[in-house]
Order: structure tokens, then C-alpha cells, then sequence
């Protein structure tokens, strides 16, 4: 019962190929999802880029302790 045989290990063998290797829909599915997946880290890299702190400004909002100060 602990042990596999050689048919658990030629399912498993199958499973893999399936899903990365060769030229199976699969495959491509996986690739075209790890595609996906680097060009949405990529939008979040450019966003924070323009959208985030610069040198000396702080992301959070102010107090009104904060403004008052800056006024003068």
C-alpha cells in the first residue's frame, strides 16, 4: 500500500508532460499564464514608478498638523 507501482509513476510521467512539456494545448495554456502573469508584475513595476513617493514626500495622507506647518 506505501509504495507506487510503475502505473502510478507512468500517470504521474503523463501529468508532467501534459502540463509542461511538449507542444500540448496544455503546455501552451501555462506559457501563455506565466506570460500573463510577468507582463502584470511589469504594469505594477511602471505604476508604482509614476505614481509612487519621490525623494522627501511621504505616500500617506497628511495630518491637519502637517498642512498648517507647510503653510507657513
Amino acid at each position: 500500500m506505501g509504495s507506487f507501482s510503475i502505473w502510478h509513476w507512468a500517470i504521474v510521467a503523463v501529468i508532467v508532460l501534459l502540463l509542461f512539456g511538449g507542444r500540448g494545448k496544455l503546455s501552451g495554456l501555462m506559457g501563455d499564464a506565466a506570460k500573463g502573469i510577468k507582463a502584470f508584475r511589469e504594469g505594477l513595476k511602471d505604476e508604482d514608478k509614476k505614481n509612487g513617493p519621490t525623494d522627501g514626500v511621504s505616500s500617506l495622507p497628511r495630518t491637519e498638523a502637517e498642512k498648517e506647518e507647510l503653510k507657513r
